[in-house]
């Protein structure tokens, strides 16, 4: 364990598969003491979960098959290994997936092509589908944390299933002297969490709070740039630089307050706002659940003390809960869309021309169809300036069981394609069909299930490859039973002393963001929502705003009639909403352009309310 009397420096180099390449290397040039990344998703866990469940029902061997890590990680670490050894920066990722035993062997060979010194561990028990096929044997429900229901009433045949880990395990791998730990599906802010206690020696059976303030730095870094101004509502202060906006870096303290900072010599920024902007995204209620321990929010409070460094504090830490969330995929189907363009007036009855024909060519067969959507997205304003702004599409989405309505192998028989397209010439004014039907074609997709798995059931080992020996890591003594319904497991509550809206002085009809800060993004088939304001008398506006009455009226046709929860954090002048179910079973099975939930922030702060004047007058955002 290194000297705890200096904070740790963590840096989060990555948010996802997509994100940039230069990140470890950049990184390592910075002063840090670990690196950690995130290369998982609820989407691409559900893909490679199947893919490794198909290869197996398939026959194929482990040896003979392609490995499911993340294919992108190691044109990420590989150029940096050098700097990593020189510096001896510690280095904890989760782009294993569903082979990080496999990516792990790539690692070490990695390590040895260039010489170095450096030893390898790896994190194994996130996959549990034996241990879910035993539990609803026993009877478990596994009921879904987002809609409801049991899992045997599902009506999908499970394929994997991959449950969170936390922290102690990392931990454990760098206690034993890993220089690089290689996990699958831990949670995202959990290889910060074991940066941590690593690092400060904490305990995790007694230290809540300290554990706490570091899952939330973990949170805060998770997504990498996120933090540093991605997906900021205040992005048009930001232009200067977005070209390469920058990694975070969380300094964790031994009381678990941290400093966030920006790598230097880049775009973007660490400020209070794109901090409460990370914190709202993709949490759940009051209440953060991890493997490691629970952190409540509503205290937490930031600070900016110097440009590009803010200070954190104020959160709370509970014992750990009894179960960790576990996703199961299954094989959904095949899904498809097409797309007509249309153009000019009357768009509205252009739509409903087309659907009735579409409609009409399908006949029956429009029955044997899961889901069916005409939706019109996009209008065309009064005279407008070209052409293509005066363009909007008219989609059609299915999905089915039945692989023969979407994927044809000749075109004798007519489909899903042919019933769209044979429409063409007998069309409304102005439409076109999109150059690129490939669409049309149909792909699989997954339903995903997201239920709570008992830890007990959770076989967490670290396997250090150069000592060839295992450890197991047990569940925390101090557990506790937080419930498995949602009202259990948070609260939710309208503002305790609203102020009349007409105090605030006139008022005008103008959209909501020209004053108000956001965030929203997805949790399964949840989608989350946070709110906030740059001023103290603005916060108590949005409070008293912002109800769950008004949250239903202002999301209008996109409300599903489910439940919506809220919560307020004062600190960083929050109010936060979690929408059930909002999301249509995931990002793999969505029906809608928003299956990651970030974009319904920013329908919200475009609606028109009641904005006082004297707020309008500082600026707008």
């Amino acid at each position: 364990m290194p000297s705890t009397k200096r904070p740790v420096r963590v840096a989060g180099s990555s948010g996802g598969f997509t994100d940039r390449q230069r990140a470890i290397l950049s990184l390592a040039h910075c002063d840090v003491d670990v690196i950690v990344g995130d290369w998982m998703s609820e989407c691409t866990m559900s893909w490679h979960g199947a893919a490794k469940a198909d290869f197996a029902q398939r026959g194929v061997s482990d040896e003979e098959r392609a490995g499911l890590y993340d294919p992108s990680f190691m044109a990420n670490l590989t150029p940096a290994l050098g700097v990593l050894r020189e510096k001896g920066i510690k280095l904890a990722v989760n782009a294993g997936a569903s082979d990080t035993e496999k990516l792990a062997k790539v690692v070490v060979k990695a390590v040895e092509e260039q010489g170095l010194n450096l030893k390898v561990a790896w994190i194994e028990g996130d996959e549990v589908m034996e241990a879910v096929n035993k539990l609803v044997a026993n009877g478990e429900k596994l009921e879904n944390i987002c809609f409801g229901g049991e899992l045997k009433d599902w009506g999908f045949e499970p394929l994997a299933a991959q449950c969170y880990l936390g922290g102690a395990g990392i931990a454990e791998a760098l206690r034993q002297g890993a220089d690089i730990v290689v996990c699958g599906r831990v949670a995202d802010a959990a290889p910060t969490v074991g940066a941590c206690m690593w690092w400060h020696g904490w305990n995790r059976e007694s230290d809540f709070d300290r554990i706490a303030g570091s899952l939330m730095a973990g949170h805060l870094i998770e997504c990498s740039s996120y933090v540093c101004g991605g997906y900021y509502s205040g992005f048009k202060d930001l232009f200067d630089g977005c070209e390469n906006v920058g990694f975070p870096i969380a300094e964790i303290h031994m009381d678990g307050s941290f400093y966030m900072e920006k790598e230097p010599n880049t775009g973007g920024e660490m400020s209070v706002g794109t901090c409460a902007s990370q914190l709202l995204y993709e949490i759940q209620g009051p209440q953060y659940y991890g493997s490691d321990v629970v952190a409540l929010l509503e205290d937490i409070k930031m600070t900016q003390v110097e440009k590009d460094r803010v200070y954190v504090e104020g959160v709370k830490g509970k014992p750990p809960p009894t179960t960790t969330k576990v996703g199961i995929t299954a094989k959904g189907g095949w899904q498809a869309e097409f797309h007509y363009l249309l153009c000019g007036l009357d768009l509205e009855q252009k739509a409903e021309w087309t659907e009735r024909q579409v409609r009409h060519s399908m006949g029956k067969n429009a029955e044997r169809f899961s889901c069916l959507k005409f939706s019109l997205n996009g209008y065309c304003p009064d005279d407008p300036r070209n052409q293509d702004v005066a363009t909007a599409d008219f989609r059609v989405f299915v999905q089915t069981k039945d692989r023969s309505l979407v994927v044809r192998d000749t075109m004798e028989v007519p489909g899903f394609n042919r019933w769209c397209m044979e429409n063409f010439l007998q069309s409304c004014p102005g439409a076109t069909i999109e150059n690129d039907i490939r669409q049309s074609a149909g792909k699989e997709f997954y339903e995903y299930w997201a239920a709570l798995l008992p830890q007990r059931e959770v076989s967490h080992r670290v396997n250090l490859m150069w000592a060839g020996q295992a450890i197991d890591i047990a569940v925390p003594k101090a557990v506790r039973e937080y419930g498995y319904k949602r009202e259990e497991r948070q609260w939710s509550y309208e503002t305790k002393e609203p102020m009349a809206l007409d105090s605030f002085g006139q008022t005008t009809r103008a959209p909501m963001g020209w004053v108000v800060l956001g965030r929203s993004g997805d949790k399964a088939s949840d989608a989350n929502i946070g709110f906030f304001v740059r001023q103290d008398d603005e916060y108590q506006w949005l409070c008293s705003l912002l109800t769950i009455p008004k949250m239903k009226q202002l999301l209008g046709p996109e409300y599903n009639g489910k439940g919506v929860d809220r919560f307020e954090i004062p600190g960083i002048r929050a109010v936060h909403f979690l929408l059930h179910d909002h999301l249509d079973r995931s990002y793999n099975a969505s029906s809608t352009y928003d299956g990651l939930g970030k974009n319904v922030c920013e329908y919200l702060r475009a609606k028109h309310v009641e904005v006082p004047n004297k707020f309008l007058r500082r600026g707008r955002v």
